[in-house]
């Protein structure tokens, strides 16, 4: 049995909870349409603008848990880009790289190895020639090609094999960039 003071605190929060509940606005994916939309949040501090200039690097080593969802590293620049589309940055002012190895390397996989490997369609592929035709870099590293022994044929043609992943990361931060890891 339940006593009466702590039946009394449960209905408080409960009631609580449901008076302060607050109705966000709905998230909106203008950008990439694949990736997480950007809720606009009133009166949110460092929001983004038409006079802010953003530079990432994306360090894309995680493959998506589900082969039909695209790359972490992915959903996050798409989002970053829907973020900045919706509070009205300019894409001139976006500067994003997104840099591949470890298991994330099966997500850059040609249509048909990506098809052999998971029986699906690459979903990558088609957010990959969006963000690239927005400006975006993709980069793989050739160390871990040549350590797995991956023929760099069987990769979308939108990516660039550098000589390291980490070369790459360096090189961006030293220009300024901030990393993100996924």
């Amino acid at each position: 049995m339940i006593s009466r003071p702590i039946l009394v605190f449960t209905l408080l929060c409960a009631c609580g909870t449901l008076a302060f509940a607050q109705k966000w606005p709905e998230g909106k994916a203008p950008a990439i349409g694949e990736a997480d939309p950007y809720v606009a949040i009133p009166g949110a501090a460092l929001s983004t603008g038409p006079g802010s200039v953003y530079n990432g690097v994306f360090d894309s080593t995680k493959m998506a848990k589900d082969p039909k969802s695209i790359l972490p590293a992915l959903n996050a620049a798409g989002g970053l880009l829907n973020d900045l589309a919706v509070g009205g940055t300019p894409l001139k002012s976006t500067h994003f790289v997104v840099v591949f190895h470890g298991p994330a390397t099966d997500g850059i996989l040609t249509n048909d190895n990506y098809k052999a490997k998971y029986g699906i369609d690459n979903p990558n592929l088609p957010v990959i020639s969006k963000m690239k035709k927005m400006g975006v870099e993709f980069y793989v590293c050739g160390q871990h090609l040549a350590s797995t022994n991956i023929d760099p044929s069987t990769l979308a043609k939108d990516v660039t094999i550098a000589a390291d992943a980490y070369l790459v990361l360096i090189g961006f931060q030293n220009k300024g960039y901030g990393v993100m890891f996924f």
